[in-house]
């Protein structure tokens, strides 16, 4: 009984996060992050026993999560038709509208970088301390802290140019 009530505490405290980084995985494609999110809650019950809190849960949640995508990816190949011409379209111009085809054109940009530079961004995004997504992703601290540098510029190039 213990067990459960933990679980779904450790389900309550990270779903959200978890379906945040499957988005960006998928393109925004909120039922296939949601299946994904559900299909990481399995692996987490099923390995929970087994984890050694060598890190913290919620880097372990993580690991799963980007391991879970990326598998996602290499067996679907996924690919998105939208492009940001499509979704930036907006008939009034309000500070919300703004807002939305901003968050669109970031993420068109994103769906361009490498699978290791997504994972990276996508870590980051979700306020991930680089300590931690450097034990998610298994790479030094260093290298993450050089590599979020060079992907923001990218990004900020690609947002700035209407380019990838």
């Amino acid at each position: 009984m213990k067990e459960n009530i933990k679980f779904e505490q450790i389900y309550y405290e990270n779903y959200s996060k978890v379906v945040r980084i499957c988005m960006g995985y998928v393109k925004g494609n909120e039922p296939l992050a949601q299946d994904l999110a559900q299909e990481i809650f399995v692996k987490v019950w099923e390995g929970l026993q087994g984890f050694k809190g060598e890190s913290k849960l919620s880097t372990w949640i993580y690991r799963i999560t980007v391991n879970t995508c990326l598998l996602e990816l290499r067996k679907k190949k996924y690919t998105s038709n939208k492009n940001i011409e499509d979704q930036a379209e907006v008939n009034e111009i309000d500070i919300e509208a703004q807002k939305e085809s901003q968050l669109n054109q970031l993420h068109s940009c994103i769906q361009h970088l490498s699978v290791d530079k997504k994972a990276l961004i996508v870590l980051e995004m979700e306020d991930i301390p680089q300590k931690e997504i450097s034990v998610i992703l298994g790479i030094s601290h260093e290298v993450v802290r050089t590599r979020i540098h060079r992907i923001k510029n990218e990004l900020k190039k690609c947002i700035l140019n209407g380019t990838v």
